[in-house]
């Protein structure tokens, strides 16, 4: 009986393995006919978090570029850290002076973010004197490894302690005219017989050029970093407010309160699902505030690394919030690891809601077919990179955490994004 029980238990197995093997030389076959591994190096882990099955692997340790897959962390990290909205400020009303501190907060009149409270708080305050420090910003203003001739890109905006509009210069043709916002740098744009077909910035300096052509086109929009500094902070703020800024040198101490601005999802969706930078960047600061007043990169992933990361199969390479940086590497079985703790930790639903989602919106609107949407995702990619990880629903109903890792090719982005693609979406048909 005991023999029978056995050999029974062992067919099952036998069938079991033998009708998972189709669908595992599936997504093989598919590698194969689309040669995706002839210009690329592939890593692939698809992983179902409800039976704990792993579907398919390959290269799943080895260390990729993640690009903006980075966000991943960023978003996990304050997550955890940040309560429902985010720390705007750190403030001391005493006598008849207002002490203000920044916590990174990015929201401050950011342009494309609904308006908080903050500039109420500081507008309406009774107080004579408003004093502000940055005493507590101890980073560069850039990450390490970040390519310094993007310093005119709207993707790599300065790193502060209080962030203003944005920390970007925006260009627009309003009814033919050319709108400049903040307008304090409406005399720092000169026209010029250059070559540039948009605007320069001076690298060290707010000083900008262009030519007449801008003037052509009709729709003409483009965000610049500014070079920040103490002072521009003083100048923007008390021309915003119209009230006068003095700067101070001090560290928030336990007398200070904490004003808190928009609703921490609303931040997080326009992070992960347009790949904001800067967002990236400043909520990393932000969460790393958990355990420090003092603002710092390094210090912020190297805290969350010990509080909250025990446990990943193979240790982050992680240096920077938004992964502009290639020191970034991370494997392909490290992010499903994440994916499926966060899947734990939060709802499902909230998190899908804060994901590009395929056919949809954010990054992967266009890179599958609208309908009924499958793919919950965050895409990554630079020269010679392209990632997607995220979730998956199939057509039987399963959900499955994936991550398709492309680097080192040389050619066009679109076509890895169109593969990447395809095979998700034979994950989705057969699974």
């Amino acid at each position: 009986m005991k023999i029978l029980i056995s050999f029974s238990l062992f067919s099952l197995l036998l069938i079991s393995c033998v009708t998972q093997k189709p669908k595992t030389s599936l997504v093989q076959k598919w590698i194969d006919s689309t040669q995706i591994e002839s210009n690329s190096f592939v890593g692939i882990k698809i992983f179902d978090p409800k039976t704990k099955e792993v579907i398919f692997t390959k290269n799943e340790k080895r260390y990729f570029v993640p690009a903006s897959n980075t966000k991943i962390l960023s978003l996990y990290a304050s997550l955890k850290n940040l309560g429902d909205s985010i720390p705007a400020l750190k403030y001391l009303l005493k006598n008849d002076s207002l002490f203000v501190s920044g916590t990174a907060d990015p929201t401050f009149l950011h342009p494309d973010l609904p308006k908080s409270k903050t500039y109420d708080f500081i507008k309406n305050s009774t107080a004579k004197t408003i004093i502000f420090s940055n005493a507590n910003f101890k980073n560069e203003v850039y990450g390490s490894g970040w390519a310094w001739d993007d310093y005119n890109d709207y993707y790599q905006v300065e790193l502060s302690s209080f962030p203003i509009y944005g920390n970007i210069v925006r260009f627009k043709k309003t009814n033919n005219e050319l709108s400049i916002n903040p307008p304090i740098f409406s005399d720092s744009l000169f026209y010029n017989q250059n070559s540039f077909s948009e605007i320069k910035r001076k690298i060290k300096e707010n000083v900008f050029y262009t030519n007449t052509k801008i003037n052509q086109k009709p729709d003409f929009e483009q965000d610049i970093p500014f070079k920040t500094s103490a002072f521009l902070f003083q100048k923007l703020l008390s021309d915003t407010l119209k009230k006068e800024i003095t700067l101070g040198s001090f560290m928030p101490n336990k007398e200070f309160k904490t004003l808190y601005s928009l609703p921490v999802d609303t931040v997080f969706r326009r992070m992960m699902q347009v790949s904001d930078n800067m967002l990236a960047e400043q909520l990393l600061l932000l969460a790393g505030g958990k355990y420090a007043d003092t603002i710092s990169t390094y210090h912020a992933i190297k805290n969350i690394q010990a509080d909250l990361l025990e446990g990943v199969p193979q240790k982050f390479n992680w240096v920077d919030g938004s992964g502009l940086s290639r020191y970034n590497l991370l494997t392909p079985e490290g992010l499903v690891f994440l994916l499926d703790r966060m899947l734990k930790e939060f709802p499902k639903e909230r998190l899908f809601s804060l994901m590009s989602v395929g056919g949809q919106v954010g990054t992967l609107k266009n890179a599958y077919k609208s309908g009924v949407p499958f793919v919950f995702a965050k895409t990554g990619s630079l020269s010679g990179v392209y990632n997607q990880s995220g979730y998956l629903i199939t057509k039987s109903g399963r959900l499955l955490i994936f991550s398709i890792m492309n680097n080192n090719f040389v050619g066009s982005t679109s076509k890895i994004r169109k593969k990447t693609s395809e095979i998700i979406t034979l994950l989705h048909e057969n699974y």
